[in-house]
């Protein structure tokens, strides 16, 4: 009988010592979150896709209340960017864009940190790819979009709720204190003053050019034409392509096909 125990107890650690083992090497494969899905294997991707959908913030903070299910963030996607600028296995980087837009900041950041990397780039516009989202796209080689894709929403806002009349009929009473003349501009709590106002438009209208120049820096286009699409309108695909916003008509498959020809092998797709 003890010989049997003891025979059963080394099976046991052998076992045990198997699972172990194999649960190490599982660990070391999938250690590795970097890429994610799209190919049978890290080592056979070839091209990195990121991903600008839902809301686009300069990043997503790590603790949150809120719901920020449907935001992209700058910060992780231009991390993307200069991976793949330091990976040799990458060739080329593809940004698949459905996004309403957002923060202007984020939408320039990606954008920059594309038109710095030195490898093929593509962006493929899917429902839409508006105003900070557009921003972003237009820093890639070329723009995809399909025939209906929403395209461009070029100009800024501030807008909001005013609250004063809610706050009198509830009963509350607007207390200004600050320390500064203009600290609380732009409080629900108080209608804007016509000077406010001025200064706010002000500050549109500078941000609206800086929006402009990129777009014409990006796409090769004169201000003027720019300006024209410039209201804030979305145009659809078949549109966009007729006013230079975008390249060509199409999809992740043709982005594909083209970046195939860009770096002369069969792309893999690895999404970050």
């Amino acid at each position: 009988m003890n010989e049997e125990k003891q025979v059963s107890r080394k099976k046991a650690l052998i076992l045990v010592i198997c699972i172990g083992v194999l649960a190490f090497i599982a660990g070391s494969y999938f250690s590795d979150d970097t890429y994610i899905a799209g190919t049978d294997s890290q080592e056979n991707c070839n091209v990195l896709a990121l991903s600008a959908n839902g809301y686009l913030s300069t990043y997503i903070p790590e603790r949150t209340t809120d719901d920020w299910s449907d935001v992209s963030s700058s910060e992780y996607i231009t991390d993307g960017i200069l991976s793949a600028q330091d990976d040799q296995e990458i060739k080329a980087v593809l940004l698949s864009v459905d996004s309403h837009g957002g923060n202007g900041i984020a939408g320039e950041e990606i954008a920059n940190a594309l038109k710095r990397l030195d490898k093929p780039s593509v962006s493929v516009i899917r429902t839409i790819g508006a105003s900070a989202a557009y921003w972003a796209a237009t820093g890639v080689d070329k723009i995809y979009a399909s025939k209906i894709s929403d395209v461009g929403s070029i100009a800024i806002t501030a807008s909001y709720l005013d609250e004063t009349n809610k706050i009198t009929k509830e009963g509350y009473e607007y207390t200004e204190l600050s320390s500064g003349k203009y600290k609380d501009l732009g409080d629900t709590g108080r209608p804007l003053t016509a000077e406010e106002r001025s200064i706010v438009l002000s500050d549109l209208r500078k941000a609206h050019e800086v929006f402009v120049q990129a777009v014409a820096t990006n796409r090769n286009l004169e201000i003027g034409e720019v300006e024209k699409l410039a209201n804030g309108l979305t145009y659809v695909g078949i549109d966009a392509l007729g006013y230079g916003l975008i390249d060509e008509i199409g999809d992740i498959a043709t982005a594909t096909k083209y970046l195939e020809e860009q770096i002369g092998e069969k792309v893999e797709l690895c999404w970050y």
